[in-house]
Parts: C-alpha cells; structure tokens; sequence
C-alpha cells in the first residue's frame, strides 16, 4: 500500500488518524458489549474505516452524506456525540430516532446525514433529489450516497446513475466493493471487469481506488467533488476493500477462504496508516499509544452514564402524532372549500374535473416557488391528459422536468427533494406504474418523518379507475394498496371543486400525499371551482345528500353512481357520504352516516376482497353495532383483474349490482 502524501500537512495527516482510529475503537468496544447483551446488533466495519472516515472528512459538514451499515466512521468524523449513538443503539429513547430504528437506520438533519432503509438502493435516487436542490438553487454543493458492490444489482442503482447523468446532477456514487454481498462473492454478483466501469455506460466519470488507503481516499473524493461541481455532473467512486467480520455478527465469516482473510488483514487501513505516520516521523509510537488512551477514555467517559438506560415507557399518543409532519400552515376558513359560498359568483367559473386540477396545479405553482413537478412526458408535450399543458413554457423546464421511465428514482429523487425544502408533485402516467417505485413510497416516503423527524413533501398523482376499455394494466383502482401504510395520506376527489381543493391541500401538506384522479371523469363531468386559491380539508368527507332510508358510503366515481342511482330512485331517501380522504378516514362523518339511517351500503370501484370497504365495515361493526338495523354491506368490483372487453368490464364493475344490493339492504 502507498501513501502519497502530496501537499497534506502534518496536522492534517494525524487528524486523519485520530478520525480513522476512533470508529475502529468503537467498534471494538461495541462487539464486546454485544456479546454482553447490552446492544442487540451490530453491523461491523472493521477493515473498512477508511471509506466511511475519508467520505465525510473529504467534504464540507453541511453537504449531505447518505450512509449505509458500516459507515460508523461518517457519523463520528460529524462529530456526532457517541453517548447519543450509545443510546440510539440501545434502543433508548434520547438516541436520534427515539428508540424506533435500529443502528444506523436514523439520520440527523443537523449532521447532514440521511438515514438509510434497510433496502439500500433507494438511497441512491435520494442523492438525485438532494443534489437537484443544489443545483435549483445554484448552490456549489455535492451529495455523497453509499452503495456496495450488492447493491448495484438493484434496479435503483441504474435508475439513480441513469437520472443524475441524464440531468447532470452534481451526486458522488462511492461503492464499498468488500467482495462479498453477505456471503455472495463478487463473482455470482456481476459479470463486469470493474464496478467503476459502469459508469461509461450512464455517461459518467467512474474510478477505482483503494478503500483501504485513507490519503488516497480523501484526495481523490475533494477532486471529484471539484469536478462535480465545475462540470454539474455525477461521478462514480469504487473502493476496493474487505470486510473483516460477518455482515452481521450472527452471519460469522465460515464462508471466506481463510487465505483470502490473511491477506486483507495484511492490508488493515488502521495499521498500515499507523506504519506510514511512523515511517514519516509525524508521529511516534509514544504519540500512537496516547491517541489510543485519549480515545479509550473518550469512549469510556461518553458510555459510563448510559451503560444501563432505564427501559422506554411508551407514549401511544406521541407514537401516533408522530406518523406525520404538522402542517404549519393551516388554511383560513376563507380558504376551505366547505366555505366556497362566500365567494362571489364573479370568481367561480364551470370547469371540467380535468380543467380543475390543471388549475390546481397552475395557483400552487404560482403560491410556491419552490414547487417541481416531476414526470414522463409532462413538459412540452403536456403529459398523458394534457393536465401540464402550457406549464414549462410558463414556469421552465427546471420546474416542470421531463423524467426517464424510472418512478423509483423519481419519488426518491423528490425525497430528496424535500430533505432540501422543496415541494414536488410526481405524476404517475397511469396509477398501475406505481408498482415500480413501491418501495419508495411505502418504506422511503411514509416512514421518514415517524423515524427521524424529517418530513416527505410530496404529492404522487394517480390517474386511476376502469370503465374506459383500458385493460388490466391501465385501469387499477389501487388506493387499498396504500391505505395499509401509516404516514401517507390519500385523497380520492369526485367533484371538480374538490378536484381542485384537495390537490391545493395535498401539495400544501407537508406529508406525502396519493392524490387519486379518475380517468373517467376528467372531461365527463363539469362543475363550479372558485378561482385563486382554496383547499378542501384533508380528512373531511362530504355529504353529498340526506337521507333516512339507506346510506351509501362512497368515493370516486362511486359518488356519480349513488347520485345517478338516487335520482332514478325518488321512491328513496338515500343518504350519500363523499369520503373524500381514504387516509385519514373521516370516521365522525362515518359515524353520522350509519346514524342517519341504520342500513349501510360501501360502494367502490375497487376490488372486494381486502379493499377500502373492508376497514370501513370493521369499523362501523365495531363502533356503531347498536346504530345498525342490517349487517353493513359491502359493493365492490369482482375479484378479478380489469378486462379489456367493454362487455366484460361493464360486468366487472359494480354499478350494475347497485339496485340488487340496495333492495337486498332494504329489506333484510
């Protein structure tokens, strides 16, 4: 190994070691208090300091750092306090995520580090976003994100590389290639000479290196970085290195070639950096042992209170407060759309659904200057339903961007997005895409602000539902899919004055955010929207009709057929309830529907089994028995996929059923 010392001074050479020798002792303390039982994981770095270490001292405290496992190193070169990690390890409450995740699954907005989820590659697209930041706000800043050589396996690798080369991002790929992905050696993971050489195949600069080599390490990430930043572009850094240990301390290493560990333990960063000091007289041996005592009695000092936290009480109400992000600005009464009648005629106008989240869209645009709108085919060409028609040549393209087919990169590039204070709208062409970046939203964006307090300002729009002769993959109803994650909310608008308000509300919201959009009604259905500025209460259902006889329950396009219905009904009094929000559900408004009448019918476009009506009949079953004169009904889309054939998808859906359910409910 060769150290090439360049123009780095004496100090600078032994605070690199002091900075490379602390995670090491950590460490090795950790794995004794492992075997102790007083943390109940650990994920060992030994044998790779130098990465984690040289990353986070190559580059400025405020540029954000997207770790991973075995990046200790990151967290203590940003001086974060080792009593406070002791106690995020422990589980404790006074750690960084209040005892909900574990090891390093946390971040720290005031160390500009982003936790990672335990999936590894959506890290990489949040760079993307962090990164974009910058770059709108033409600040000379990189992002730094982690992967190793397992991890540009995944598809959000080539989608994270492919978008921060296809928008010159200014974002430094570093891959920790320690040979193996938990036991699979490189050789079953990829076919290529060299990780790094896939970046010519983005369009990137790539390199390999020696993760082994601190010097090398941080002179060759300040480089990039000034790279980065001069040519607005990403660059992909490969370490070469060993892990010494298991992937986890249960996982051991039987699986390694004992040779294979002799020679990397030959190649310990920690000891051959210790050989060099002394070889260049920075330090002595003397020098050497006092570090090593400072640090010892660092860690020991830091970890003396806390060896033993007393157990976490838990707080349901805070548990449940903190699945979502207060909203700071809440709306006006003037601004609520239940108040729309203040408003003078002369600023209502008829707009068809489609035309009202258009204008939606176009007020919050103008409201908020640091709104993105992000998509396939959504600037020039207007996007699918021509719902950004005329918007890049209003607001430009850096604001309406065009994307690659990538929607996991995308909503992670819009998290990272909203770690850096913008707001994002992602349109889904169809709402059936969505599969492609779920993990994104389930894991990434619903369960950031309950794990370490950072919020996800994010609006995902839906255009969804059948009864257009679109096929099984154009015509999901998938709402169901996300109502089972806590911290998203979904909105389900049926009105054109809703339509508008509640994409108003949603991208006013700091929370991420399903805005549902049916297909079917954007140019069939026209009504009344207030112009300017107004939101629809997020949580609020609407009553669309009162009624003593039955009540329906419903949203979407299901609204339409219970008023269709109820107008070919005048025999009936029927009681309509406009949900509105799927999440959270409005459960006073469901409450007073039952009351209203006794006899309860769910109607929705989705499938039966397992969908919205399912929660909201264990609901009223559970809450509002005494209130029922009828087992609650349920009114749903076969259990089947969405046919093609306008015969088959017309039985396929519910309307059909409605007058049979409706006389069965009657008369039970």
């Amino acid at each position: 190994m060769q150290f090439a010392r360049k123009d780095f001074t004496n100090a600078e050479l032994i605070s690199f070691y002091t900075s490379m020798l602390l995670p090491r002792l950590i460490e090795e303390k950790m794995l004794l208090l492992l075997r102790q039982g007083k943390i109940s994981k650990w994920f060992s770095g030994i044998g790779q300091e130098a990465i984690a270490t040289g990353a986070a001292l190559a580059l400025p405290p405020d540029e954000w750092i997207l770790p991973l496992h075995r990046n200790l190193g990151v967290f203590t070169a940003r001086n974060m306090p080792l009593r406070k990690l002791f106690m995020q390890w422990q589980g404790s409450r006074d750690g960084y995520s209040k005892g909900r995740e574990r090891s390093f699954h946390f971040g720290s907005r005031e160390h500009h580090i982003c936790g990672m989820i335990s999936h590894l590659g959506p890290q990489l697209a949040v760079a993307d976003g962090i990164a974009l930041a910058h770059k709108l706000r033409d600040e000379h800043k990189v992002s730094l994100a982690f992967t190793g050589d397992g991890g540009t396996s995944e598809g959000d690798f080539h989608e994270a590389l492919n978008v921060a080369a296809v928008w010159d991002l200014p974002v430094i790929f570093l891959v920790e290639n320690n040979g193996y992905g938990l036991s699979t050696p490189v050789s079953e993971q990829y076919r290529c000479g060299k990780l790094s050489d896939k970046a010519k195949g983005y369009g990137m600069e790539g390199v390999q290196i020696d993760g082994n080599n601190i010097l090398e390490i941080i002179d060759t990430i300040r480089g990039v970085r000034a790279y980065c930043i001069r040519e607005q572009k990403p660059y992909l850094i490969e370490c070469l290195t060993f892990r010494m240990r298991g992937h986890e301390e249960a996982s051991g290493t039987k699986y390694v070639p004992p040779q294979l560990l002799e020679a990397w333990k030959a190649k310990d960063p920690v000891i051959r950096y210790e050989e060099f000091l002394l070889k260049e007289q920075v330090l002595t041996i003397e020098d050497l042992e006092k570090i090593k005592e400072q640090h010892l009695k660092y860690i020991e000092d830091e970890l003396h209170d806390h060896a033993d936290p007393t157990p976490l009480m838990s707080d349901t109400a805070e548990e449940l407060r903190d699945i979502y992000a207060p909203l700071l600005l809440a709306p006006t009464t003037s601004q609520v759309s239940q108040a729309a009648e203040t408003f003078t005629v002369a600023s209502r106008q008829e707009l068809r659904f489609v035309d009202a989240i258009k204008d939606g869209l176009m007020e919050s645009m103008k409201q908020h200057g640091n709104l993105v709108l992000m998509g396939q085919d959504i600037a020039e060409y207007g996007g699918a339903f021509k719902i950004t028609e005329g918007f890049v040549e209003q607001f430009g393209k850096a604001r309406v961007r065009n994307t690659p087919l990538c929607e996991s990169a995308i909503i992670g590039a819009a998290l990272g997005m909203s770690i850096e204070g913008y707001k994002t709208v992602v349109e889904m062409q169809f709402a059936d895409f969505v599969t492609a970046g779920f993990n994104q939203i389930v894991n990434n964006l619903a369960k950031i602000h309950y794990r370490w307090g950072q919020n996800a300002d994010v609006v995902i729009r839906m255009p969804t539902g059948g009864t257009v002769g679109a096929g099984p993959f154009h015509s999901q109803s998938n709402e169901a899919w996300f109502m089972h994650t806590p911290g998203l909310k979904i909105v389900y608008p049926s009105s054109p004055e809703d339509a508008k308000g509640l994409l108003m509300a949603a991208i006013n919201d700091p929370n991420p955010v399903m805005y549902f959009e049916h297909k079917a009604l954007y140019r069939s259905i026209t009504g009344q929207v207030v112009g300017g500025v107004y939101y629809t209460p997020i949580g609020k259902a609407k009553l669309i009709s009162d009624g003593t006889d039955i009540s329906i329950i419903t949203y979407g396009l299901g609204v339409h057929w219970a008023i269709e219905y109820a107008a070919l009904s005048t025999q009936l009094s029927i009681h309509i309830t406009d949900l509105r929000t799927l999440l959270p559900l409005d459960y006073e408004a469901i409450r007073a529907s039952v009351a209203a009448t006794g006899k309860v019918l769910i109607l929705h476009e989705d499938t039966l089994t397992g969908g919205v009506g399912a929660e909201i009949s264990a609901w009223i079953s559970e809450h509002c028995f005494e209130m029922l004169d009828a087992p609650v009904f349920r009114l749903a889309a076969l259990d089947t996929p969405v046919p093609f054939n306008h015969n088959l998808e017309r039985n396929f859906m519910p309307q059909g059923r409605l007058h049979d359910a409706v006389l069965k409910l009657l008369n039970y």
